[in-house]
């Protein structure tokens, strides 16, 4: 619980509260003056939690308070729920070369750019990411479907051909599914 850490960015009278009750609350509380400090915490920013009065980022990792007087308990159970979509969200995040995938939202990024994925779609390229070598189709209809591999289908490559239009039409890629004699692989 200890490498949990505060940020508290321009709001002395705050910072003041909590140090005093650092050893209770399990959080290393820190204050910055100015917001390039915060480069400092970037690096375990999972762990991190920016507590201000304005809005510095569009960014889940920080906590704004907007409503005076500050109830001491309520914050800290925001903090704690805080700390706990973020680590819920770490955890369904699945990295996939320049890409991520975020299992729950079935959202995939590089950069700033992202594309909303169908149950299905998420469950090719989790299942093409884990596999070590190329999957056939048959395996595919099998494992990500449930289907039986003696169907005659085209159901496998129809979704890997929209999958891969819609990753070319947001990324601008069209190598990010590759595929062989072997069968597909990322």
């Amino acid at each position: 619980m200890n490498n949990r850490t505060l940020v508290i960015y321009d709001f002395n009278v705050l910072y003041d509260i909590l140090v005093e009750l650092e050893d209770y609350l399990g959080f290393k509380i820190f204050k910055i003056k100015k917001i390039e400090d915060l480069e400092i915490y970037n690096n375990e920013k999972h762990n991190t939690l920016l507590i201000s009065k304005e809005k510095i980022f569009n960014d889940e990792y920080q906590l704004k308070i907007f409503t005076y007087p500050v109830e001491i308990s309520k914050l800290v159970e925001n903090i704690n729920i805080k700390f706990l979509k973020n680590k819920y969200t770490q955890q369904s995040d699945i990295n996939i070369g320049n890409y991520k995938l975020n299992s729950n939202s079935r959202k995939i990024s590089n950069g700033s750019n992202y594309l909303d994925l169908t149950e299905r779609e998420a469950n090719i390229l989790i299942y093409l990411k884990n596999s070590k070598k190329p999957v056939k189709i048959s395996q595919m209809q099998a494992e990500v479907w449930g289907h039986n591999s003696k169907l005659e289908t085209h159901t496998v490559e129809t979704h890997i051909y929209r999958l891969r239009k819609k990753i070319k039409d947001i990324f601008k890629d069209d190598n990010f599914i590759k595929s062989s004699k072997s069968g597909y692989f990322i």
